[in-house]
């Protein structure tokens, strides 16, 4: 008994007692919060449940040990399932705070789950879940197994097993680390396949106990009406007592008291799934799937996206004090980002998806140096005449631009547009966006004078294969517009960031991240005029679309707190500048969004 005392009340303990042990030291134990549960194992079952009856932390009393695992193993998943923050993210449909991230984590998932695996990713994933368990003889034999005996059919149970699979994908899903999330996503895929085939096909209300913070509760309060994404999968029972069961045998085992119980009652309209074309509406009853086969467990697809409908308190039944959060889940049109998420799909993956799509995706969510991994880990691959170097080449030049390596840049746009030229000299298009770009490159050097040259080259090239409103003219007649505005020519600049911006406006959704360049770009332009109402209408405008489209620790939203807080300052408004001051993010940003 001092042995368990010692041991700190936020590591909670499990106890395996004899029946004779038990009768001796479970009354103790009861009053331990250490303690969370506690296993009688004896031969006579009966008088052993007799005493210990009146002891809530006595989970089972049996007299086989295979018996004893099983119901310890299951107890033990409710308990970590119960406890384990959910990874959830808001879109608000009165604000624009998140929508960025919910935004790109949808992207990130649809690219990570078309993207085919091969032996190198088996062999990377094996090394990371060895190496972090490689003090775990349990675990480590475990992935030892898991190596030798994986197959696509046995997804599900090895996600749904107590086990490495469950908490190294989970905690990636929640954390969003990449690295680990595409070295797993053979896993997503397969259990993604095994969702599709055995689909709910009648309607259906399922459940979720859950243990959150009151805070995390005031926040759903507030979100009514909004949309929910789970950025992991949801598991929920169809059975509501078990639900409740598992969430009431945990709560007394919460390490603080600002965590509450919840049941997530969540209805799921079969003509849903059938109707929708994305990865994140598959779900599917996994009883026959599961490690555990008798839960009546319902798997959600990670991703899935839930409107908020009402949360309340079932007054007639025994857990009253309980929120009761009713969700449904959504259709693609629910989404009110549904355009803009159609369009960057596209941008991302025209044709087929492969890692220079994920690294457009890591590049538009701001992570440069995951993006260039991924791209060199391609460029690794590809044999020496691959048609779609001169693209990879380019997106590496986007990447040592966005990064400040100038030199670099220009190294790698250079080799993509010897590539065009000797292999599509007729192919103006890519041709004229690569000359643009390394205008790009020689003006963050400097030299104003070689990026005038090679943005007016751009121009010249898609005049001749394509009218002056192709989207691509936007981006070029913005760089002219950089230009004039760092030569201190401001109605020149502010003449070419309008033109850009016309072309933007016909060519993009509303809520495009290239339109809140642009506005962010007429706002300075006002600024050096010294117009600042002016300014600041159009950086507000800018926010406001980078908010609804750019994850929220993009640089280029610290970038317009920082520009806001400027023209503040000017104002000598002092209080509204140093608002607008505390929230950007410190970074070395430009002032400028360029193209």
């Amino acid at each position: 008994m001092d042995r368990v005392r010692v041991i700190h009340e936020g590591d909670l303990t499990i106890l395996i007692v004899s029946g004779q042990l038990g009768r001796k030291v479970v009354p103790e134990m009861q009053k331990l919060r250490q303690v969370s549960s506690i296993y009688v194992y004896c031969y006579d079952i009966a008088s052993n449940k007799e005493w210990s009856h009146p002891y809530s932390k006595v989970k089972a009393v049996c007299n086989n040990l295979d018996e004893l695992i099983n119901i310890i193993r299951t107890d033990q998943k409710s308990r970590v399932r119960v406890e384990e923050p959910l990874a959830m993210k808001i879109f608000d449909r009165s604000s624009t705070e998140m929508n960025g991230d919910f935004l790109h984590f949808q992207l990130l998932i649809n690219v990570l789950l078309k993207i085919k695996p091969n032996e190198q990713d088996k062999r990377e994933l094996y090394e990371l879940c060895k190496n972090q368990y490689k003090d775990n003889e349990v675990e480590w034999q475990l992935v030892e197994e898991f190596n030798a005996k994986y197959e696509a059919k046995k997804a599900v149970w090895w996600y749904t097993r107590e086990s490495f699979v469950y908490r190294v994908l989970n905690k990636a899903l929640r954390v969003q680390d990449v690295d680990v999330l595409f070295l797993f996503r053979t896993v997503m895929q397969d259990i993604f396949e095994q969702l599709r085939v055995h689909q709910c096909q009648r309607r259906i209300t399922v459940y979720r106990g859950q243990i959150i913070s009151r805070d995390e509760l005031k926040q759903l309060r507030k979100s009514i009406g909004n949309i929910i994404s789970m950025n992991s999968f949801l598991s929920t029972t169809a059975d509501r007592d078990v639900a409740v069961g598992f969430v009431n045998n945990n709560l007394q085992f919460k390490t603080s008291d600002d965590l509450v119980a919840v049941l997530f009652e969540i209805v799921v309209d079969p003509r849903v799934i059938r109707d929708s074309t994305e990865y994140n509406r598959a779900v599917a009853d996994v009883s026959a799937l599961s490690y555990f086969k008798y839960e009546s467990e319902v798997l959600f697809m990670l991703g899935s996206i839930f409107c908020l409908n009402e949360i309340c308190h079932d007054q007639s039944s025994a857990d009253a004090t309980m929120s009761i959060i009713r969700m449904t889940l959504c259709s693609d049109h629910d989404n009110d980002l549904k355009q803009l998420y159609d369009h960057m799909k596209n941008e991302y993956h025209r044709e087929e998806t492969n890692l220079l799509s994920l690294g457009k995706v890591l590049s538009k969510m701001g992570k440069f140096d995951l993006a260039e991994k991924y791209y060199r880990r391609l460029l690794s691959e590809l044999p020496s005449n691959d048609p779609s170097l001169s693209d990879l080449y380019h997106r590496l030049g986007m990447v040592a631009n966005a990064k400040g390596e100038y030199d670099m840049s220009l190294e790698w746009y250079q080799k993509s547009l010897e590539i065009l030229v000797r292999n599509r000299p007729s192919d103006h298009v890519n041709i004229g966006i690569t000359h643009n770009s390394i205008g790009e490159a020689h003006r963050k050097k400097g030299d104003r004078s070689r990026a005038l040259e090679s943005y007016n080259r751009a121009v010249s090239l898609f005049k001749q294969a394509h009218d002056e409103n192709h989207p691509h003219m936007a981006s070029f007649y913005n760089n002219i517009g950089l230009i004039n505005q760092e030569q201190q020519k401001y109605l020149e600049a502010l003449y070419f960031y309008e033109k850009s911006l016309a072309i933007r406006k016909k060519h993009l959704p509303a809520d495009h991240p290239n339109l809140g360049g642009s506005y962010n770009n007429i706002g300075l332009v006002h600024y050096y005029l010294g117009d600042y109402d002016l300014t600041l209408e159009h950086y507000n405008r800018s926010l406001e679309i980078s908010l609804k489209s750019l994850p929220a620790q993009h640089p280029n939203i610290a970038m317009t707190y920082e520009n806001m807080g400027l023209v503040y300052e000017e104002k000598d408004e002092l209080e509204q500048a140093l608002r607008f001051f505390q929230k950007q993010i410190p970074s070395n940003l430009s002032v400028i969004v360029t193209s």
